[in-house]
């Protein structure tokens, strides 16, 4: 064992609900691209059988709305995780509302995206910059599920499509809220894209656990960003007691 792994301690960091959240989520929106990729452009296919036998196409349907139910409702429990999760998985977190948090946030990009600081931001949780990007992405969930069902309201008869009756006339007709459904589709395809290389990217250059730890739960932290946390968290809480 060398020096660095002496220094290293395992904390749990993400809890089982934000991990079932996140491979759900995954899974969802794999199928999901798929699906209204198919959707929108669907390829003919030429078949000798009888249309009754190759109904394909309503099955691709059929599997995209079953698929948003269960994206629906997920989101739904990570908004409510994140009122009753630990405080890695906190609201808190995702909005940069203190000093520390802008100048990590400067400190990111100073090392992900201008590469002119080497070190890298040791975060237990989320990083300030990760944290905002979700923050922005569960807009993105939001706005995509208002724009799916309430085109899925015009052609169904359940009560929960009707509830998103309202968008597509607040958003000024069908083709738009098409627009804005398919535009987010490849937003989300990029997203993923650039997610997974910076996951990777941050679990080879730190050697933490990043990626591991959305299976298992657990990263291992340096000791010295320990009881940095612990001093900024004392620090809060005798700001939260004085009042200032």
């Amino acid at each position: 064992m060398n020096t660095r792994e002496k220094n290293l301690s395992a904390v749990y960091v993400w809890e089982l609900p934000v991990r079932f959240f996140h491979w759900v989520n995954a899974v969802c929106i794999v199928i999901l691209c798929i699906t209204g990729f198919l959707i929108g452009d669907p390829p003919a296919i030429m078949s000798g059988n009888e249309a009754f036998y190759g109904f394909w196409f309503g099955k691709i349907r059929l599997i995209h709305f079953i698929t948003a139910f269960i994206f629906l409702f997920n989101f739904a429990f990570r908004i409510y995780w994140g009122f009753a999760g630990n405080k890695y998985a906190s609201w808190k977190n995702f909005i940069p509302y203190r000093k520390e948090q802008w100048q990590e946030l400067l400190d990111v990009l100073k090392v992900d995206i201008m590469m002119i600081k080497k070190k890298p931001v040791e975060s237990i949780g989320h990083n300030a910059m990760a944290s905002l990007i979700y923050f922005a992405l569960f807009w993105a969930f939001a706005l995509q599920c208002l724009t799916g069902f309430g085109l899925y309201a015009q052609m169904s008869k359940a009560f929960l499509p009707h509830l998103f009756a309202w968008v597509v006339p607040l958003f000024g007709g069908d083709l738009m809220v098409r627009y804005i459904h398919h535009f987010l589709m490849w937003f989300f395809i990029l997203f993923a894209i650039v997610h997974v290389y910076l996951v990777f990217y941050h679990d080879y250059i730190e050697r933490r656990g990043v990626t591991s730890s959305i299976i298992g739960g657990w990263k291992f932290v340096e000791n010295e960003v320990l009881k940095e946390e612990d001093a900024k968290e004392k620090k809060i809480g005798k700001k939260k007691e004085t009042g200032k």
